[in-house]
């Protein structure tokens, strides 16, 4: 009985220590546009252009982006690189081996990124859509970049050419939990180099992939929602009828 009650008190301690490994840094609330086709396709031309290089993406064919409005042609023409055909599942050329040792471990499938990084801090589109927005010029990093919300990744700012280079300003702040310790705070952010988007053009574009990748994480979601809605007034009115039968065969009986 002893060993039972430790083995529940460590197993109820691990969520604490998983939680304690997250960055704190506050999340931005992402915009919902999973039933904007307009932004869906640009994320998925971004999704293509910027991350399907080193991430796959094995759960989605190429010929389901036709779900958010897209034809045959417009994706071969636009989206498919010169070997691939449009049946064909989302998956990324480079080896794992030399993802390895280019970047430290293999890049994850982001087939279910954005369900993957839900938490009770924000939705995965929010980690997504804050994560995406804060990488910073480090040179410290064997990649030259690092990030707020993944402090230390090993994953380099791909869109970087689109917000431009920008420095992490921080600053020693007294610790409200530790009296005589000092910890390291962010700031703001200073512009280095100015990129081919302006900062809320940018946003609008994260915001447009962030929505492709919580697309993508379930396809039929927005149809699903729509059958739930439907399927409660059947089940509402069913009860009213079964409540007004079983009161007229009641009374029949007495």
């Amino acid at each position: 009985m002893n060993l039972l009650k430790k083995l529940i008190a460590v197993l109820a301690f691990v969520p604490a220590l998983a939680l304690a490994n997250e960055a704190t840094f506050p999340l931005d609330h992402a915009p919902d546009r999973t039933k904007d086709l307009a932004a869906l396709q640009n994320g998925a031309k971004l999704f293509v252009n910027y991350c399907l290089n080193c991430h796959s993406a094995s759960a989605m064919r190429y010929n389901r982006l036709r779900d958010i409005g897209l034809s045959e042609d417009q994706i071969k023409n636009n989206l498919l690189f010169t070997s691939e055909k449009v049946g064909d599942l989302m998956k990324v050329a480079m080896p794992s081996k030399d993802a390895k040792d280019w970047f430290g471990a293999v890049p994850p499938d982001l087939s279910v990124i954005a369900r993957a990084k839900a938490s009770d801090a924000g939705t995965g589109g929010d980690w997504l859509y804050t994560y995406l927005r804060t990488f910073y010029k480090d040179d410290t990093r064997p990649t030259g970049w690092n990030n707020l919300v993944f402090p230390n990744v090993g994953m380099p700012h791909v869109m970087w050419e689109l917000q431009g280079v920008r420095a992490a300003k921080f600053e020693e702040v007294k610790d409200p939990h530790e009296e005589g310790k000092t910890v390291h705070k962010f700031v703001g952010f200073e512009q280095v180099k100015p990129g081919k988007l302006n900062a809320l053009d940018y946003d609008q574009a994260v915001a447009d992939l962030v929505a492709y990748l919580e697309w993508m994480g379930e396809p039929a979601q927005n149809t699903r929602k729509r059958l739930g809605v439907w399927v409660l007034l059947f089940l509402g009115v069913f009860l009213v009828l079964a409540w007004r039968l079983s009161a007229s065969y009641w009374k029949t009986i007495k």
